[in-house]
Order: C-alpha cells, then sequence, then structure tokens
C-alpha cells in the first residue's frame, strides 16, 4: 500500500520526489525503492518523522504498536499521522502520540494499485477538517475518497475493503462458466472482465440504481431472467447480505483499540 500511494502521488503530480520519504526495514528494499521511484528512503522511521509533516502509516496491523513506540518520541502535534493499518483505531495510535495530535484512519482498497482505489477516512479526536482535507488529497491521487464516521469502519472493510475479493470470486465463477459452454480461457476472461468493467462504468457514470439497470437488460421471458431466477432459488443475494455481515463482525473481533466513547465520531 504504501509503495502504491507514493507512486500514486508522484504519477498524478500531487507530490514530487523531494517531497516524499519512504522507510524500510531492509537495506536491499530501500535501494530498490529509491531506483524505482526517485524518492528518497531510509531505514530510520524516527528520521523520517522528524522531517515530515504528515506520517503515513501503512505497515499491517500486528506490526503497528511496534512503530508506533519507535516513533513515539519523534512524533509532535503538529505532525498529521494517516493511518492505513486494518482494524487499527484512532484511539490506539492516539495513545503513543502527543496530547493534541491529530490521528486519521483509513480504509483503502488493492485497486489502489491501478489508481481505482476507494477510500474511506475518518478523524480521531484531534483531527479537524483541514487534516482530512489533507488525507482526501493524498488519497485521490489513487482513487476516490469519502469521509465517514470511524464507527462505520467495520462495515466499510466488509464491503468496500475486502470488496475487491467478492468480484474477483465472482469473475472466477463466470469464466468457469464460460469454459463450460466450450469458449476458451482466454476468451472467456475478456468477455467477463469487459464486462464487469462497462457494467461498473454504467453503475458509476448514469448514477442509475442498479435495479434500473438490471431491469434493462431483463426481457420478460428471456435468458437474463432465466438465470437470475436460479441465481435467487440458490440464495445468492442471501449469501451475499450474511458473507458481508459475518466480515463486519470479523473486523469489529479483530480491532485493535476500541473506544467506547469514540464510536459516535
Amino acid at each position: 500500500m504504501g509503495e502504491a500511494l507514493a507512486s500514486g502521488l508522484l504519477r498524478s503530480g500531487a507530490r514530487v520526489r523531494d517531497e516524499l520519504v519512504i522507510t524500510c526495514r531492509r537495506e536491499e528494499r530501500a535501494r530498490e525503492l529509491a531506483e524505482r521511484l526517485g524518492v528518497a528512503t531510509t531505514l530510520s522511521n524516527p528520521d523520517a518523522v522528524g522531517w515530515a509533516s504528515t506520517v503515513v502509516l501503512t505497515v499491517k496491523p500486528q506490526d503497528m504498536e511496534h512503530l508506533l513506540e519507535q516513533i513515539r518520541d519523534a512524533v509532535t502535534p503538529r505532525h498529521l499521522v494517516i493511518s492505513f493499518a486494518a482494524g487499527i483505531r484512532t484511539s490506539f495510535v492516539e495513545r503513543f502520540v502527543p496530547e493534541g495530535t491529530p490521528v486519521v484512519r483509513t480504509m483503502s482498497n488493492v485497486p489502489v494499485l491501478v489508481d481505482e482505489a476507494m477510500s474511506v477516512i475518518s478523524p480521531g479526536r484531534h483531527a479537524a477538517d483541514e487534516h482530512l482535507a489533507v488525507a482526501e488529497e493524498l488519497l485521490s491521487s489513487v482513487g476516490r475518497v469519502i469521509r465517514l464516521p470511524e464507527k462505520h469502519q467495520d462495515a466499510v472493510t466488509a464491503t468496500s475493503g475486502s470488496g475487491p475479493a467478492y468480484f474477483f470470486l465472482l469473475a472466477e465463477a463466470m469464466i468457469e462458466a464460460c469454459i463450460l459452454l466450450g469458449l476458451s480461457r482466454d476468451v472467456a476472461t475478456e468477455l467477463i472482465i469487459q464486462t464487469m468493467l462497462g457494467s461498473a462504468r454504467m453503475l458509476r457514470d448514469t448514477g442509475r440504481h442498479p435495479v434500473e439497470l438490471r431491469e434493462m437488460v431483463t426481457s420478460p421471458g428471456g435468458t437474463t431472467i432465466a438465470a437470475i431466477r436460479h441465481l435467487e432459488e440458490a440464495g445468492v443475494r442471501a449469501a451475499f447480505l450474511n458473507a458481508i455481515d459475518a466480515a463486519c463482525k470479523r473486523s469489529a473481533e479483530l480491532a485493535i483499540g476500541h473506544d467506547p466513547e469514540g464510536e459516535e465520531r
């Protein structure tokens, strides 16, 4: 995620190379990123924090506490801290930084790799509109961004965060169906990918409800309604509802830094 964000910032012109410093654990990884992106790299997290005004944390959730311990003496209230770690609540990050430090929590998704991410940002106790605006500006270089209270982040994780996997699973199933019907894998893959891409763009660009668009394709007594009848009989709609609900509950279980008083932010 960190490399993808840095690449997007540079491609979009939102930042120039001199405005970025990337930290790495290994020297070889630091050299690789320095050569690929042309940015400064370092193995010292505190040094990078001391240089920066905005600190973006893109480590795995299980590594967050160790990272925060490393940088806690370098962070000041003038910094903006943006966390990308799934399940890490702003209250957890705020325990390790000086009182008054603005913290913004972000949930993005894997299409960040192609600049089509869906990102949701939520403010911590000390993050104001100007801090959210900085986070929005950074993330808009790799996709779309909306603001929501932190209490919705588990739902966001279960939908847009995990959502690409649901689409990939659906694409896999549809491709296999094409092969079953006698099409080659190459042809099946091209058919399904372009169909999904075109359908997604119709949803986004027309602003019409999915039901309206589905009805455009569904003729009385036709092939589409026959297929949809089988999907409904198989309980596909209920399966999606139950699956996303299960993902939301699991996100809440894995959350670190539970703050009952902050649930309504």
